[in-house]
């Protein structure tokens, strides 16, 4: 993969991390209220939900590390406790809230069962390796925020089951401030076609047969929209620089903040 970064953060890309990755770093606690069109063939009813399946539990992770922020950048404080094992479970009752069911009891000998499996060793695994930074008194701000933890949970993933599925939080080109989360073309134009319509169906996913990477893939996108905490950077006033040295975008609550592209390949029979 092209400009990979670290798996884990170190002190000396603490400040590119801060100024390059802020766009999403709220992207645990944007809006996230998904509806799914009432017609849908019943051979893509599986891939759509298997999709929001790894969507879901990628935002159930997101959200810990969001809610943990103030104790992950306690520079009075060393261990934290805060491990991978102690992460995964609160994403595992995170998902379960809202989904209502527990992503380990889902079969790992289905193709759903063993991608969530999967994700949730990537889970347990980035938080572990990043526990040095969690853990390290003395600094404040550790650049562990949820866009980081979400982008580097998704390329483990790709690493584990790359030939199967590939995850991206991505968002409206003006808003991308980190090049690794722009859209491809097919993503940008659903985006722009599609989520920034004035006629779209707020939190509606789409979802479509379309070949990526010379293959033949089944892709699904889930909008996710700004909550008022991400406002302190992304609102008003537009081009007023924000903590991190950027100019904020001017948005509002419930705009369009983010979107989380899901890539199924098919197999070849």
């Amino acid at each position: 993969m092209p400009l990979r970064e670290p798996t884990t953060i170190g002190p000396d890309v603490r400040r590119g991390l801060r100024l390059n990755l802020c766009a999403i770093a709220c992207a645990a606690v944007i809006i996230a209220s998904w509806t799914v069109a009432a017609q849908i063939r019943a051979d893509e009813s599986e891939e759509v939900e298997i999709a929001l399946s790894l969507a879901k539990l990628l935002q159930a992770g997101r959200a810990v590390i969001s809610s943990n922020q103030p104790l992950i950048n306690d520079p009075d404080r060393g261990d934290k406790g805060l491990t991978g094992e102690v992460v995964l479970a609160a994403a595992t009752e995170n998902y379960k809230k809202a989904t209502g069911l527990d992503p380990r009891s889902i079969a790992p000998t289905s193709r759903q069962g063993r991608l969530l499996q999967a994700e949730m060793a990537a889970i347990k695994e980035v938080v572990d390796e990043n526990q040095s930074f969690i853990n390290e008194k003395g600094v404040g701000f550790k650049g562990f925020i949820p866009a980081i933890f979400a982008r580097l949970v998704t390329e483990r993933l790709q690493e584990k089951v790359g030939t199967e599925v590939q995850i991206k939080v991505t968002a409206p080109p003006a808003l991308v401030r980190n090049r690794k989360s722009r859209p491809d073309d097919w993503e940008k134009s659903i985006i722009e076609g599609k989520f920034l319509s004035p006629d779209w169906i707020r939190g509606q996913v789409f979802y479509q047969a379309q070949p990526s990477q010379g293959r033949d893939a089944f892709r699904v996108m889930v909008p996710e929209y700004y909550a008022a905490s991400c406002l302190s950077c992304h609102g008003q006033k537009k081009g007023e620089v924000d903590i991190t040295g950027y100019p904020k975008e001017g948005a509002s609550e419930g705009d369009l903040g983010g979107v989380i592209s899901i890539t199924l390949f098919r197999q070849q029979e």
